[in-house]
This record gives C-alpha cells, structure tokens and sequence, in this order.
C-alpha cells in the first residue's frame, strides 16, 4: 500500500510540474497574494513549492505539498577531529579554536539579518505610500471639500501610486541590465503584465492631463485597499489593537479581492468611455484618449487584469450587440472592425 501511494504522489507531483499556471487567471492573483521578498521571488524552488500548494488547493486536495526546506537547516556545526585534552594547554587550544568560529557566526548571522531588515524596510515604504494614497484619494472625492484642495488631492493621489507602482516594479525586477535597446526590450517584457505596471502607466495621462476624472480614483482606492489589508494582516496579525478594531475589514478586503477586480475593472472601461465623449468638449485629449484605450486593450489580455474586463466586456456585448444589430444594423461593419482590433 505504501508504494502504491508513493507511486500515486509521484504521478500527481508530475501533473502538477506540467500544468498550464501562466495561462490560469487565478494562479495570477494567488501569486501576486504571496508576500515573499524580491530575492526568493525569481528562484525557482521557491516558485515550483507555491505552484504544488496551488494546485493542491485549487486542482487536486489529495496532492501532499512537503514544506519547503530552510537554508539554515542545510548547515551543520563540525566536530573537532581529535580528541579534548584537559589540560589547560588543551583548554587554550579549544579556546583559540572557537575564536575565530565564534567571529564568523557573528559576522555570517550579521550578514543574514541584513536583507530581512531590508525587505521589511521596502514593505513598510510601500505600505506608508498607499496608506498615503488612500488617505488623499478619500480627500479627493468628498463632496465637502473644497474645489481647490480636492483637485491638489486628485493629482497627489495619482502621483502617489505611480511612484508607488515604480517603487515595487524597481524592488521586484530592478533595472534593465545595461542601458541598450536589447536589454532595455527584455526588461520591458517581464514587466509590461504586471499590475505595478499597469497602474504605473494608468496615472500618466490623469496626471498630464487638464480633465479631472474624479471617478479615476475608484481603482486607485482599490488598489490602495488590497496593499493595506495585505500588509496589516502580514505584519500585526498579532496585535491587539488590530484584531479588535481592523481585522474584520481586513479578512473582507482578501476574501473579496475578485469583487474589488470587478469594480475596479468597471470603472476602468467606464472611463474610457467618458474619454471618447469628452471629444467633444473643451477639454478633449486625443492623445491621451488613444494611450488609454491601447492600456485598456493591454488590460484585456494580459491575465493579471484579463479575466476581470473580459467579463465586463462580455456582459457589455450581451446588452449592446443585440440593440445595435435591432435599432443600427449599419453599425455592424464597425463593430466588427474594431473587434478585430482589439482581439489582435
């Protein structure tokens, strides 16, 4: 019984190893849940045990995931070869021999606590910057403040999440590795579907622009939200100030993450629909309208955003498609052409 069991595991480790997780829209938001530091992020093992533990809670619950070993458990103190003289030139002996080692413990563990103040000192920046964020953005859509400070409070919200995004995209994927266009072209495609970068490039045109979209806010605030719930529940889940007062909205907050990609989604589409009309205003923006529908066509199908617009967009069909094809049947040609467009 115990081989065929073994042999079971085998064959399901196997089926995990090979299964599709890049084109799984939930394998996105699982990994982009998990709070590990940068350095461990690229390794592969480390990647392969939250791929085993994905699988186990979404595919098959039978998969048996060991816990990913520790490096610290990998190292062993050696015993002295010869034998401990008791005698006190046996015991200086034994004293001049632990010296060094002693020095060397200090200075390796020295060495291991450097980059866990490190990572929690990028955690803690970014979790003060969306705390920042959300804080401005409230500001900006209260109906009873006033029209100066409200607009200030729209440009500094916006601004605050694309240094934001920046600052994670940077301490993620770090820099391009020389500045010429080859290395530059690698870097930009390991990026270019990642959220960070995505809300980099959202901000830019609000930012730029003379048009005030309130409403631009919503999935900023959104955003805001998940990165503080995600770094409250990390880092004080112990606290408790913040299980009497804050860990209800917080376990809301994660257990609704698809609700918040949803509305977030809507409001994204929507705006972009409110560009096309503001065509026809004073404050039109060409430019701007165009760089923001190619990012909402970016949205559509990169997976980390695409499984939210897909819905909206197929649910936008639904309503529309039959209207147009009853009332504008001249429209169809169209429609068609820009479909065409936007499933390239």
């Amino acid at each position: 019984m115990g081989g065929e069991e073994e042999e079971t595991q085998k064959l399901k480790k196997i089926a995990a190893s090979s299964y599709d997780y890049e084109n799984d829209p939930k394998w996105s938001d699982y990994w982009s849940n998990i709070l590990i530091p940068p350095h461990l992020s690229s390794r592969s093992d480390v990647v392969d045990h939250y791929k085993r533990k994905f699988y186990k809670r979404y595919i098959d619950p039978d998969l048996i995931v060991e816990p990913m070993p520790t490096s610290s458990s990998s190292q062993s103190t050696r015993p002295p070869s010869g034998p401990t003289s008791s005698t006190p030139n046996g015991q200086a002996r034994q004293q001049r021999t632990s010296g060094p080692t002693t020095r060397t413990t200090g200075t390796s563990s020295a060495t291991s606590s450097a980059p866990t103040s490190l990572r929690l000192d990028q955690q803690t920046i970014n979790f003060s910057v969306n705390a920042w964020v959300f804080v401005v953005a409230v500001l900006a859509v209260f109906p009873l403040v006033p029209r100066s400070l409200s607009d200030r409070a729209y440009k500094l919200a916006l601004i605050g999440t694309a240094c934001s995004s920046l600052y994670s995209l940077y301490s993620s994927y770090g820099k391009p590795r020389a500045w010429n266009l080859q290395a530059v072209q690698v870097w930009f495609q390991s990026v270019i579907a990642t959220k960070d970068f995505i809300y980099f490039v959202y901000c830019l045109p609000f930012v730029t622009s003379q048009l005030t979209l309130k409403f631009a806010l919503l999935p900023v605030m959104c955003r805001s939200v998940e990165q503080i719930a995600k770094f409250l529940r990390s880092k004080f889940s112990h606290s408790s100030l913040y299980r009497k007062y804050l860990e209800e909205p917080c376990v809301w907050v994660e257990s609704n993450t698809a609700t918040l990609g949803i509305l977030s989604s809507q409001a994204e589409i929507g705006i972009g629909f409110l560009l096309i009309i503001s065509l026809v205003s004073w404050q039109r923006n060409i430019i701007q309208t165009f760089v923001y529908w190619q990012l909402l066509k970016l949205m559509y199908h990169v997976p980390v955003t695409g499984s939210y617009h897909q819905s909206v967009w197929a649910r936008i069909g639904k309503t529309v498609i039959p209207l147009v094809h009853r009332y504008a049947p001249f429209l169809d040609s169209p429609i068609s052409a820009v479909q065409r467009w936007w499933l390239r």
